[in-house]
């Protein structure tokens, strides 16, 4: 028996490990947010979602502390890591009881393990057995884990069993962060290739308690950052607002609201939106979008999906509405696109067609659409500014029903420039051109098209504090070079939702927009 005070020790075998990685990557958080504009102004968006990506990379100081600790672990290894041996782990305590014969040990004060995978592990006291690779804490424990290609944990719970042998254990009451998601379950089971917890819920929201969370029975978390949820409700504070018996989605991927959306506008009257997703298979789900306002009643949506890598294929069917309120049926319709990243090059190029039964108002017709589409990456120009490029053919063809029987075909190219200044964190400005074939005057319908082709396009955004963002977007025809649209709006960060007002003064119409769009 051997009893030392303040004891650090480097033992050579994976003391504590939640995972099957083999070495430190910082993942990537993927940026979520996009706004409705057809001012051009959503290209602001892309400068808020890299900033949400930053933040959302940011290290905490214990995650720092945690790599500098490794480092300097490192540092003490008699010898270099031998690929597939087993990452090192440092041990320490204030008091550390260990029996040489049984294996058995118990530390106490201050706790502290690192394995050099990218893992800590902290608490008061914890008992274990070095020959079994078990360790047992009664007491709250406290988990740290940042590795390559997984989600970041960090995890506070009770009643922990762990065997660092075989890679996995239990916890209870647990509370934490995995990725961007705070998240807390009842009881949760770490196994070597995933996490389950049950009982459980995920939100966005850091208040104590959320604004609206995703709770479920059962969820997993698995290390390529795929989340699945199975007998899930979703709350909206203390109220269950929908449920679910499964749902799955990828932590790194665009953020896709569950909450309904609540807004107003002058086309439409008060409005209430929610989207469902339900699976059928690997890539077969089915998606139903529900609309309800006070001038025109339900108009909903539901489309058959297929989505295999680059590959999207879709049946419509029901009602779509535009930028500027104006509503397309689609009774139905059927959309292909196919859609791929060139491997070497910054760019990508894509084919999409659709066919279907458009009508509108006082119009009907069989409607087809065809577009070849190049575009490039964003370009860094240096100082700041940012080229976005893009151009496509596209063929639309209209076999109309009424107001007359007929044809009626627009062929040609469309472009598309701007460029994008970031003076500072709060200060950035645009300026575009576009121009577009197609528009209300040589097409069937006015559905997502301008009355003219030629467009300059500029605007303004300032951030005045940290939660509020003003916005002006200016749209010019350049043919006869009037102002067609100015958009004037107010983004409200309200801690776990955003509202957005938005005044159309050429138009004459006011919008509000309340949704949970986490930030």
């Amino acid at each position: 028996m051997l009893k030392t005070s303040r004891t650090q020790k480097i033992i050579l075998a994976a003391i504590f490990t939640f995972g099957l990685n083999s070495t430190f990557e910082i993942p990537k958080a993927q940026a979520v947010y996009q706004s409705k504009s057809d001012s051009g102004t959503e290209i602001f968006d892309y400068l808020e979602n890299q900033r949400r990506e930053r933040r959302a990379n940011q290290l905490t100081k214990e995650q720092e502390k945690l790599l500098a600790d490794i480092e300097e672990a490192k540092k003490n290894l008699p010898k270099p890591i031998e690929a597939g041996e087993p990452f090192p782990a440092a041990f320490e305590g204030d008091d550390l009881t260990y029996n040489t014969l049984t294996g058995e040990f118990i530390a106490k004060g201050h706790v502290d393990i690192i394995q050099l995978e990218g893992y800590r592990f902290q608490s008061p006291t914890i008992k274990g057995n070095l020959n079994s690779q078990e360790i047992h804490v009664e007491d709250k424990a406290h988990i740290l884990q940042l590795t390559k290609d997984a989600p970041r944990v960090t995890l506070d719970g009770y009643n922990t069993v762990y065997n660092y042998g075989t890679k996995e254990g239990t916890m209870e009451s647990v509370k934490g962060k995995v990725g961007e998601y705070y998240i807390a379950g009842k009881r949760f089971e770490f196994y070597p290739d995933h996490i389950v917890a049950y009982d459980a819920y995920q939100t966005k929201c850091g208040a104590k308690s959320p604004d609206y969370k995703v709770g479920a029975k059962r969820m997993e978390i698995w290390p390529e950052q795929i989340v699945r949820m199975y007998d899930i409700k979703l709350w909206i504070g203390g109220n269950v607002v929908g449920a679910r018996k499964y749902m799955e989605r990828k932590l790194d991927e665009g953020e896709k609201s569950y909450f309904p959306k609540f807004g107003y506008d002058s086309d439409n009257g008060a409005y209430v939106e929610d989207n469902f997703e339900i699976p059928v298979s690997k890539h077969f789900f089915t998606a139903i979008n529900a609309h309800v306002n006070t001038k025109h009643g339900v108009r909903s949506s539901a489309e058959f999906n297929y989505i295999n890598r680059d590959l999207y294929i879709r049946s419509l069917y029901g009602y779509y509405n535009d930028d500027n309120g104006r509503w397309i049926k689609k009774e139905p319709g059927l959309d292909v696109l196919y859609r791929k990243h060139f491997d070497k090059l910054p760019m990508f190029y894509s084919l999409e067609y659709e066919i279907g039964r458009w009508s509108a108002s006082d119009r009907a017709s069989t409607h087809q659409e065809f577009e070849a589409g190049l575009a490039f990456d964003p370009i860094n120009l240096g100082h700041n500014y940012l080229l976005f490029l893009a151009t496509s053919y596209k063929v639309t063809k209209d076999k109309v029903k009424r107001p007359y029987n007929g044809k009626l075909t627009v062929r040609g190219m469309n472009y598309n420039a701007k460029l994008l200044k970031e003076f500072n964190d709060r200060l950035a400005t645009f300026v575009g051109y576009e121009y577009t074939k197609n528009n209300s005057q040589n097409s069937l319908y006015e559905f997502d098209n301008d009355a003219y082709s030629s467009k300059f396009l500029t605007g303004v955004s300032y951030r005045l504090t940290d939660k509020d963002r003003f916005v002006i977007g200016l749209k010019f025809d350049t043919k006869s070079s009037k102002l067609a649209d100015a958009d004037y709006y107010w983004y409200r960060d309200l801690h776990c939702s955003t509202a957005v007002i938005r005044w159309r003064q050429k138009r004459h119409k006011w919008e509000f927009k309340w949704q949970f769009t986490p930030w």
